[in-house]
């Protein structure tokens, strides 16, 4: 029970990179030479790849950079890839709490501290969360969002997934040792795992995520993407979707939460599709 719930709630166990050349080494994308920034007194690490248009990339709750790995290797083909390690998650430092509203204040600076004139915005699950907010928050720099597997409430959580949150306690966590190892091994502060667990559960009790007026304020292109199969609420993407005044809905079938992993090739090509498509609907080149 408890890696289903890491894996289909979270996704947190380590995604393997695509096939290379026999001659190459793969890409340890999360542990490949990354940077640091201080922002609000926190050390945030970031990779970048690729170039052209900032590409800002989250992960999703409980992962790191690592979790993207399958999907940043054809996104840096069009963007200048920009994919942080959210505060507490991966190789960063913790925050004094965790919340959506403080990731996107991160995510927020991180953008003016890289002096970025405007950027293009992807996130799932958690990550997902963070886009809006980011989008509802900087108008001024963010052209475009693709919010995959985001939930403004925690209601629009499948009953499936409610259950499956109140199961997975610090108890049971100390019980998945694969997570619980990798977790500590990347992260500065590995001792302050538990405080990093319960702010996490925090976050997650929170029945509001993404105010409604903050997300029927966004007016900018915004993709909700997520699979038929998702631990959200259908009727909810749907209304995050009805939520917005340039919003655009792709539910992809036979799909679960767990869609950078599975479809890594699918969602790669309607992200990029959607990010280089013309004001007039025309699809990029």
């Amino acid at each position: 029970m408890v890696k289903y719930f890491c894996y289909l709630f979270a996704s947190v166990l380590l995604l393997s990179c695509k096939e290379t050349k026999p001659t190459e080494k793969p890409i340890r994308y999360g542990s490949n030479n990354g940077k640091y920034l201080n922002i609000r007194g926190t050390k945030i690490y970031y990779e970048q790849y690729g170039s052209g248009t900032p590409l800002l990339l989250f992960h999703q709750g409980l992962g790191s950079i690592e979790n993207l790995g399958g999907i940043i290797p054809e996104l840096s083909k069009h963007f200048r890839v920009i994919a942080p390690d959210a505060p507490g998650h991966g190789r960063s430092q913790q925050a004094d709490s965790l919340s959506g509203d403080l990731l996107a204040e991160y995510c927020s600076d991180l953008i003016d501290s890289l002096n970025l004139d405007s950027a293009y915005v992807m996130g799932w699950s958690m990550g997902g969360n963070t886009a809006l907010l980011l989008a509802a928050n900087r108008p001024d720099k963010i052209k475009k969002v693709v919010s995959g597997a985001s939930n403004s409430r925690s209601s629009g959580l499948t009953q499936e997934g409610l259950d499956l949150l109140k199961q997975y306690t610090v108890e049971a966590v100390k019980e998945d040792k694969d997570w619980l190892e990798n977790y500590q091994k990347m992260n500065p502060e590995p001792e302050k795992w538990i405080k990093f667990w319960e702010d996490t559960q925090k976050m997650w009790s929170r029945e509001i995520k993404i105010p409604d007026d903050k997300l029927s304020g966004i007016n900018i292109p915004v993709l909700i993407i997520r699979g038929d199969r998702d631990m959200i609420k259908l009727d909810h993407s749907i209304k995050i979707f009805q939520s917005l005044s340039k919003g655009q809905l792709c539910i992809y079938p036979n799909t679960g939460h767990e869609m950078p992993d599975s479809k890594g090739e699918i969602l790669c090509k309607i992200a990029i599709d959607f990010f280089m498509e013309d004001q007039d609907g025309t699809p990029g080149k």
